[in-house]
């Protein structure tokens, strides 16, 4: 535990001293925040069905936060640490290249819920929104929905043969879902054919996901997206962690 410990508080200083994941987890979803807060405020919205742009804006954002951290930050430290052959390294020390990754997928986990408390909090504080979900139910969701973005992204650095690769698959998927998923502009003002690329990108379902547990609507609503993302969870874990064993870590 106490090798764990050292190896976790590490990990955590690289996240910290990452401008782009540091920023990107905590700074920028504050600024979206107060930007589109200072512009449409929380006032009950038709368009919305009775809710306040805050109170669907924080959850996309929120999903946001889990894109940066499972598409960016866990799957590019991942790729590098393999491409510079530091996990070589640790395999030779007591503490294995197990206890590395196991602190790499902790730290971008707390990041990742440390990021939501900031912006729900703000939320709470700045503009009263409202949340008719339990927090359990909450809390699950974005465990949930972390562990379906950055299985994604462990897949990806699974399939890629190098840094570069890894890099173009994260890139281009982080920045198409931001924008498309709902997760910057509420989804009902895409388009139709907007929406409907939506519906193939895995960002879309934590956004519903999150959305639905923010206002306490019945599982059947979001029984799909519960669906997909534990689809995603187990496929791409499962053959990601297949394609590492066949690779060389060296």
């Amino acid at each position: 535990m106490k090798k764990f410990m050292v190896l976790l508080r590490m990990e955590a200083l690289l996240f910290i001293r990452d401008f782009y994941g540091f920023f990107f987890t905590f700074v920028f979803p504050l600024l979206m925040l107060l930007l589109y807060g200072s512009i449409y405020g929380n006032e009950p919205s038709p368009y919305f069905g009775g809710k306040g742009t805050m109170d669907v804006s924080v959850p996309a954002y929120s999903a946001m936060i889990i894109g940066v951290t499972g598409l960016m930050a866990f799957p590019l430290t991942l790729a590098g640490y393999k491409e510079n052959r530091i996990y070589k390294r640790f395999d030779a020390s007591p503490a294995g290249k197990g206890m590395v990754i196991a602190a790499q997928v902790l730290v971008n986990l707390l990041m990742t819920l440390a990021g939501f408390g900031l912006l729900f909090g703000a939320g709470k504080l700045l503009y009263r929104i409202q949340t008719e979900g339990s927090f359990p139910v909450i809390l699950a969701s974005l465990l949930l929905s972390a562990g379906a973005i950055f299985s994604l992204g462990f897949f990806f650095t699974a399939i890629a043969r190098d840094m570069k690769i890894s890099s173009l698959l994260c890139y281009l998927s982080y920045f198409i879902m931001i924008f498309l998923s709902g997760a910057t502009l509420p989804k009902e003002m895409f388009p139709d054919a907007v929406r409907y690329i939506s519906r193939w990108l895995p960002l879309t379902y934590v956004v519903e996901l999150l959305q639905g547990t923010f206002r306490g609507a019945p599982p059947e609503e979001y029984r799909s997206s519960l669906i997909l993302l534990s689809g995603i969870l187990v496929v791409c874990t499962g053959t990601g962690a297949f394609l590492y064993r066949r690779k060389s870590w060296v």
